[in-house]
């Protein structure tokens, strides 16, 4: 267990763990979620890198103030992990606003990134999930994050998997979504305030660029994905047959080996500082 502290005081909790010998890999998670969303990950990816797993403001072992939170300072609050640990740059990967703070990285510290992947994420707002997050960050308030989650299952988990599953896969999105009402909904307030603006300077980013997308995946789709490739140059597209937003989770091993077949192209490789 290790922290590190944000500009403005903040304390940020994270993990290390995985090859010593590793290149590094940063993973940060998305909305409502601590670092345990990485569970299936650590293991796989961690044979080959050196994992830093954040713990995003607002979750798990970190300082939980109170809003409004903004993507911008949550981004700085990742690159402060690189620093406490002294790597100079890392491989980057981010899930759904996990990967929206992936990209701000890329963008504003370029210098601090090796390459990219960008899972089950968007780079521009829809007005129909806007509605839904706003919808969401109300219910916490008003009933608790049960009711949440609850209510984002279908979001978050395939029909295919929520029939096979049912209850077990309930428990599963409450330990997913865990933040306190207040928190999430901060974060929640984070994500509808950043601008569509930084979408206009993804065509800056030069790294080695992987997005990747399930077939079932409601809540950013194909369309998200397809837009980031679009955006920046090389970027490649992984789809993987069934998977839902929680890609990482229901169809971890196809997951891991796009990751890991990706990190395994990208050349040169190079030590970490420190």
């Amino acid at each position: 267990m290790a922290f590190t502290r944000a500009t403005d005081g903040t304390r940020i909790h994270y993990e290390v763990a995985g090859n010593r010998r590793g290149e590094p890999l940063l993973l940060i998670q998305g909305l409502g979620a601590d670092l345990r969303g990485w569970a299936f990950q650590r293991f796989a990816l961690g044979r080959r890198y050196r994992l830093y797993l954040v713990d995003n403001r607002g979750v798990g072992g970190s300082d939980k103030p109170e809003g409004p939170y903004d993507l911008e300072v949550m981004a700085a609050d990742a690159r402060a992990v690189l620093d406490a640990e002294g790597v100079a740059d890392a491989h980057v990967m981010g899930a759904s606003m996990g990967g929206v703070l992936a990209q701000l990285l890329a963008v504003r510290s370029p210098e601090r990134v090796r390459s990219l992947v960008l899972a089950c994420t968007a780079c521009t707002h829809e007005r129909w999930r806007r509605e839904l997050l706003a919808g969401w960050a109300t219910l916490a308030t008003e009933r608790g994050m049960g009711a949440v989650s609850a209510k984002a299952l279908r979001w978050l988990i395939g029909p295919r998997h929520r029939r096979r599953f049912g209850l077990p896969l309930s428990v599963l999105a409450a330990f997913v979504l865990n933040a306190p009402p207040a928190a999430f909904a901060s974060q929640v307030a984070a994500i509808l305030d950043q601008s569509d603006d930084v979408a206009g300077a993804l065509s800056t980013i030069t790294v080695p660029t992987l997005v990747v997308v399930g077939t079932q995946d409601v809540l950013t789709p194909m369309a998200d994905a397809e837009e980031l490739v679009e955006r920046i140059p090389g970027a490649e597209l992984v789809v993987i047959s069934g998977a839902s937003h929680g890609l990482m989770l229901d169809r971890a091993g196809e997951f891991n080996a796009a990751v890991l077949d990706f990190l395994s192209a990208v050349q040169p490789p190079r030590a970490a500082a420190g």
